[in-house]
């Protein structure tokens, strides 16, 4: 039972994520599915992109605004603010990765986790 409730908080954690991305319209948003993936190393990982650092920024803002104001957590890590290149969000079961469109493609997070379910979402 107790397996089962935090799975679905880390489900309602990651539509917060995606409300967040949304937000500041962030582009080619995707939920990535690890539960079911050996040596995963959270429940989900979140991408999207933008196409300037100040969006970047902006976007990863307002995913920590729409957490905080529901669940009153604070990322566990966060890096990537100086550059604002690849920014990364860590809430331990949710991952939220925030990239400049040229180095999403660059990186391929989708690829490297080729067994994940995938799942595009729809902008705003």
């Amino acid at each position: 039972m107790a397996k089962k409730k935090i799975a679905n908080l880390s489900s309602q954690l990651s539509e917060i994520a995606i409300q967040g991305i949304q937000e500041k319209k962030g582009n080619d948003i995707v939920r990535l599915d690890l539960r079911n993936v050996n040596a995963a190393v959270s429940d989900y990982f979140i991408i999207c992109n933008a196409d300037s650092s100040t969006q970047v920024k902006a976007i990863a803002d307002s995913v920590e605004d729409e957490i905080f104001k529901t669940t009153k957590s604070h990322p566990w890590r966060k890096e990537g603010f100086e550059n604002a290149d690849w920014i990364i969000l860590d809430y331990l079961d949710v991952v939220v990765h925030i990239f400049k469109t040229e180095k999403r493609s660059f990186y391929g997070i989708e690829e490297l986790w080729g067994d994940a379910e995938f799942t595009a979402i729809k902008s705003a």
